[in-house]
């Protein structure tokens, strides 16, 4: 095992941790700007433009995180409280934005736990955890459904959310998507983006994960909805000024293969971009791997109560997969 320092750099926490690339860089100090709260700025129209293309949606806004985006879609859905929005218990807008929804929507989050042991929600487990709106005065009913795709990394089953959908259709209750890694998820499974937004009202893009841009993410929908959005948006203090410049999957598999043959454990389906592994088990001690791995210019963490996350994206290549892999087998116990 090589004992000095990298040259490089990589970061296997998260896909946020891309950054641009020198095109990306060149494309940005070249881009035509404007005004965009008055529409004015022509790439960041491009951009809404391309991207509801790209998902079939009559239009998109432009905001600066996929929070904002989730939490102007839950806003925007949302008019007359009190209401509910129902999830998935771990959901990224139940756990992971500082109470967004009572705070801006006055809207209470249902958390659903997927039965037996599953990954993604069923319709099954949204019937269950539904509050229909029947006149009892004890209850906030039901007045959106949110879905999340990818899932911790997994992709969620087309026909699931299309069940989904139809539930929420003879309920007259719309859907949003967190989509923030539906990019992964279009890879993996080969559906198309815009398949993926049809069953749904709403949809949120990131553009500061895996596709490497410094800041982003894109919410679509119709033109009512987009057109109601920009106002929250601007409520919200989104409003962009001269944001041009800002508008400007076999690596997982093999790193994870050879990690389990070193005792890691998948806690979950390695689908696309993220592995979480249980250490408990491994031929390798995870905190000693993270410490050797931090002197090679890689960094690692362990996370989740002891288990690890690792997240691939555009800027690990093969020659990091190697150095992990190498560094493991290195620490192995015999």
């Amino acid at each position: 095992m090589a004992t000095t320092n990298s040259a490089r750099n990589w970061d296997l926490r998260s896909d946020t941790a891309t950054k641009p690339s020198p095109e990306m860089f060149q494309y940005m100090a070249q881009a035509e700007v404007g005004n965009d709260v008055f529409g004015e700025d022509p790439t960041v129209n491009e951009l809404e433009r391309r991207v509801a293309e790209l998902l079939g949606k009559p239009a998109a806004v432009f905001v600066v995180s996929s929070t904002m985006s989730n939490q102007l879609a839950i806003r925007t859905h949302l008019r007359n409280p009190p209401e509910t929005v129902l999830c998935h218990s771990h959901a990224h807008i139940y756990k992971y934005e500082a109470g967004g929804a009572s705070f801006h929507s006055q809207a209470m989050v249902v958390p659903v736990t997927p039965a037996n042991g599953a990954i993604n929600l069923t319709v099954d487990d949204v019937e269950r955890g539904f509050i229909e709106d029947d006149g009892d005065f004890h209850c906030a009913p039901t007045r959106l459904i949110l879905l999340e795709n990818t899932f911790t990394g997994t992709v969620m089953p087309i026909d699931d959310i299309r069940a989904i959908r139809r539930f929420a259709n003879e309920n007259s209750v719309p859907v949003h998507m967190d989509g923030s890694r539906l990019w992964n998820a279009s890879i993996a499974s080969g559906i198309s983006l815009a398949e993926y937004a049809k069953e749904v009202d709403s949809v949120n893009l990131c553009l500061s994960k895996g596709m490497g841009c410094p800041v982003g993410a894109i919410l679509a929908g119709s033109e009512e909805f987009i057109r109601k959005a920009r106002h929250f948006r601007k409520l919200f203090g989104g409003g962009w000024r001269q944001a041009g410049i800002l508008a400007a999957a076999g690596l997982p598999r093999r790193l994870a293969d050879g990690l389990f043959e070193l005792g890691f454990k998948p806690l979950l389906p390695v689908e696309t971009n993220m592995i979480l592994l249980d250490p408990s088990d491994a031929r390798v001690d995870s905190d000693e791997l993270s410490r050797e791995l931090a002197k090679q210019g890689v960094t690692l963490d362990t996370v989740y109560k002891g288990s690890i996350r690792i997240v691939t994206h555009n800027q690990i290549d093969d020659e990091c997969i190697d150095l992990v892999l190498s560094v493991a087998r290195g620490l192995e116990k015999k």
